[in-house]
């Protein structure tokens, strides 16, 4: 065992310039033996000794010992973007992907998860998802069908959770019982105070009169709250009411909500706030790290202080700053109003940005993960261009996308003189992938009215077909496509109807080459010129959804 300990803190130490850590030797000789649990004081203490007499070491000494003894270190990779997980023992990570159930899940808060998957999947731990289903704010309310989109999304992340998902709608009795222990222990008491005189009092550090009340008092008043009606009354957390921050002291944990509830309808009316039933789930379901936004700090505050009232260790708590995406407005409670009210045409508009929406956008879960595992966790606030998650998507979808051409604001022109249908590779990196022929029937083309507009009586390439004057009647100058002049897209008779729904929700109507007849739903393509798209449905037109340039 004590060459067990030796080792554990030689790698410590020599990871960490020269100082190895008691708590961080403990839990890798405790992975490595679990059997040893047994004996945790004799353990620590001989780790004391042993890590004590390390640290003595210079760090050249250290790594002399380190070589004498001969010990293999198993190389993990590390995740690109990503620091070590601090105190990680092997197969004993476990981590919880908590959504609330407001709407799907967008890019912003997909975050969170996906760091939470890597993680757990370099470790060979478990990632828990606890849907967070207590009642809500008026503001923000549960999304019945979001159960299942978020579901949905996670999946379609590759994100591997365990099969058993957690409802916290489900656990409101774990929940009273651990309240009613937090009062008997005089750290929790019901308040009748308004909201406003509450908000005051904490404001100015002023004890309400409820705060002295005993504990027998405090249960019986608990017990009532299940009858009283919604504003009446609240249970609170004794904290410390001069303490720095006014957000700390004494926060409501439970309030009464008459609101019916998707999940369990009107079964319960005194709903726990977030960082009590955070606390218990995360100690009853063995939570080792939890990673959530930096504007969470007071919660986690919270929860750690309830972890001492009960005498528990924490998890570790790691924190990341809010993530800002250039030209992307994010809110699932603007998202509710919008198509509560019609604005937006469902969960999956564009709009909304949720991952039901960038899945229809043809954009790809591989580049979602690498564009936020990039970001790493840092606890500044960053603001990152959409363009370098578009640059991602692109090296994925741009080699299996075939090319076609579509004209969105089409003008017809004629062409004077003789031309032939043009034959255009499918992809121009793959010509194995075969040709597409874009006959030109009786001379009738089709191009952009702004660049008729641009270019009008200007030599001009129509590509892969011939140079022309433009006009609405075009002269060939030559049946080549010239090197050196400008050249636009083009469509001819017969062609597609296409409609185009843009990331920004506007629909742009069209026309396609009569080789979009074959797409498939689900294709991803380049439209040339205008940029990558998914089809979305084949009717008397082809509905594609714009991914970008």
């Amino acid at each position: 065992m004590k060459d067990l300990i030796l080792k554990h803190s030689l790698i410590n130490a020599i990871e960490h310039n020269g100082r190895a850590n008691v708590q961080a030797v403990l839990g890798k000789v405790i992975g490595e033996k679990p059997e040893l649990r047994i004996k945790i004081r004799e353990i620590v203490l001989d780790i004391q000794k042993i890590v004590r007499e390390v640290n003595s070491l210079s760090p050249e000494e250290q790594k002399k010992k380190f070589d004498e003894l001969g010990i293999v270190v198993e190389k993990k990779e590390n995740i690109a973007g990503l620091p070590e997980l601090p105190n990680a023992v092997e197969g004993r990570v476990v981590m919880r992907a908590a959504p609330f159930p407001s709407g799907p899940l967008h890019i912003g808060n997909a975050r969170t998860y996906i760091v939470n998957d890597e993680y757990v999947k370099k470790h060979n731990g478990k990632l828990i998802l606890v849907i967070d289903d207590t009642i809500g704010s008026e503001e923000k309310q549960i999304v019945p069908e979001a159960y299942k989109m978020i579901e949905d999304g996670l999946k379609w992340l590759n994100v591997k959770y365990e099969k058993e998902i957690v409802y916290k709608s489900d656990r409101l009795e774990i929940y009273y019982d651990y309240v009613e222990k937090l009062i008997k222990k005089k750290k929790a008491y019901v308040c009748t105070c308004s909201a406003e005189k509450l908000r005051e009092n904490r404001a100015t550090g002023i004890e309400c009169e409820h705060r002295k009340q005993p504990v027998e008092e405090t249960l019986e008043k608990w017990k009532k709250m299940f009858k009283m009606r919604e504003g009446q009354a609240v249970l609170r957390i004794r904290t410390d009411m001069s303490h720095p921050n006014p957000a700390f002291r004494d926060r409501v944990l439970f309030r009464i909500c008459e609101r019916q509830h998707p999940r369990v309808k009107k079964k319960y009316r005194v709903w726990p706030m977030l960082e009590f039933s955070w606390a218990i789930d995360d100690y009853l379901l063995g939570i080792t790290h939890v990673i959530r936004g930096k504007e969470l700090m007071i919660e986690t505050d919270m929860e750690k202080y309830i972890f001492d009232v009960f005498n528990w260790s924490y998890p570790v708590f790691i924190h990341m700053g809010l993530l800002q995406i250039e030209g992307v407005k994010i809110s699932k409670s603007k998202g509710q109003k919008e198509i509560k009210e019609g604005r937006y045409f469902g969960w999956d508009d564009p709009r909304t940005w949720s991952l039901q929406s960038l899945e229809k956008r043809g954009i790809r879960p591989e580049a979602i993960r690498k564009f936020l595992v990039d970001l790493g966790l840092n606890q500044n606030e960053i603001t990152v261009p959409i363009d370098v998650l578009y640059a991602e998507n692109r090296k994925i979808i741009d080699p299996l996308a075939n090319r076609y051409f579509a004209v969105l604001d089409p003008v017809q022109i004629y062409i004077k003189g003789k031309i032939k249908s043009a034959k255009i590779n499918m992809h121009p990196d793959f010509p194995q992938r075969g040709q597409r022929s874009i006959p030109v029937k009786n001379n009738k083309i089709y191009v952009e009215k702004e660049d008729l507009k641009n270019f009008g009586g200007k030599e001009i390439g129509l590509m892969n077909l011939c140079s022309v004057k433009l006009n609405k009647k075009s002269e060939v100058t030559s049946k080549d496509v010239k090197y050196e002049i400008q050249k636009i897209h083009w469509v001819s008779e017969p062609n597609v109807k296409i409609k185009l729904i843009m990331p920004d929700g506007t629909v742009k109507k069209g026309l396609g080459d009569p080789g979009m007849k074959k797409l498939k739903v689900g294709d991803i393509i380049q439209l040339q010129r205008i940029g990558f798209c998914r089809v979305e449905k084949i009717e008397t037109e082809r509905v594609l959804y714009f991914a970008h340039k």
